[in-house]
């Protein structure tokens, strides 16, 4: 069974370092030997290319741009009429994921429209996620890139975004029929939205792409209190050959430092 291997997310951990390379090198120092992040646009490629360089850490996430955060966007690859700013954010995303050497983009769904009755809306946005994938993916494909979909809890984290259980963007992934788009699995957002994570685990294993961790409900590090035993679900992971990342995707309790004695001490590690 191989090892697991982890990678910090650095828009959620080390954010008592203002900015990402300061993060990286965090990261780096506190012996995690990848990262993934959520938007790096606002940093200047040629720096985190040199920190990425200089840390010898390696970049394995990045996700598409979010679009019009004070609009209420959180990505446009599922919003009708809106393919263009979608191509274009996945544009700036392929820049800096080539430029970070980072094989796999996170390719966001974005929110239904305020107002909106998701089964009436839903039709359409189908469609138009599943267009824009099949774009997406010959243009990764030229590059040796991967997209993923993230599903994401639509009863407490964000109930309006479009993609809102495993078995949706499963059924989504086979009708873009593209072996580079896969799945994103946020443990957090699956047990919120399904439960039944070992089942789903043995399910979807060959289309995910990437996993993510969290405990539930307070989204904190995974052995804090809460619903999951994450001894178990590592253990399953490595059992049925996970050879991926396991992101660190959640709020620590404390200082980030403080809060990794579960990693450290884990012989997954």
């Amino acid at each position: 069974m191989p090892p697991l291997k982890f990678c910090a997310n650095i828009s959620w951990l080390f954010t008592e370092r203002p900015d990402f390379s300061q993060r990286m090198y965090a990261a780096a120092a506190a012996g995690f030997r990848a990262v993934e992040a959520a938007w790096l646009y606002d940093c200047d490629l040629e720096e985190l290319q040199r920190t990425r360089e200089a840390t010898g850490v390696e970049v394995v996430l990045i996700n598409t741009p979010p679009g019009d955060i004070a609009s209420g966007d959180l990505g446009l690859g599922a919003v009708p009429g809106r393919e263009r700013e979608f191509r274009q954010g996945l544009d700036l995303a392929m820049k800096y994921a080539k430029g970070l050497q980072c094989k796999k983009i996170h390719l966001m769904a974005g929110r239904i429209p305020r107002g909106s009755v998701r089964a009436a809306v839903s039709r359409d946005m189908e469609s138009t996620l599943v267009k824009n994938l099949q774009c997406a993916a010959d243009l990764l494909a030229q590059e040796g890139m991967t997209g993923l979909i993230e599903p994401i809890n639509s009863r407490i984290t964000d109930p309006r975004y479009f993609l809102d259980s495993p078995h949706q963007a499963a059924d989504i992934l086979k009708k873009v029929g593209k072996p580079n788009i896969k799945l994103q699995m946020d443990i957090f957002h699956w047990q919120i939205m399904d439960g039944n994570l070992t089942k789903n685990m043995e399910t979807y294993l060959p289309q995910i792409g990437h996993i993510q961790v969290a405990q539930v409900p307070g989204r904190n590090e995974p052995d804090s209190p809460g619903e999951l035993n994450y001894s178990y679900l590592f253990s399953k992971l490595e059992s049925l050959g996970y050879q991926g990342h396991v992101g660190c995707e959640y709020k620590p309790l404390e200082s980030t430092e403080e809060g990794l004695g579960w990693w450290k001490n884990s012989t997954t590690s």
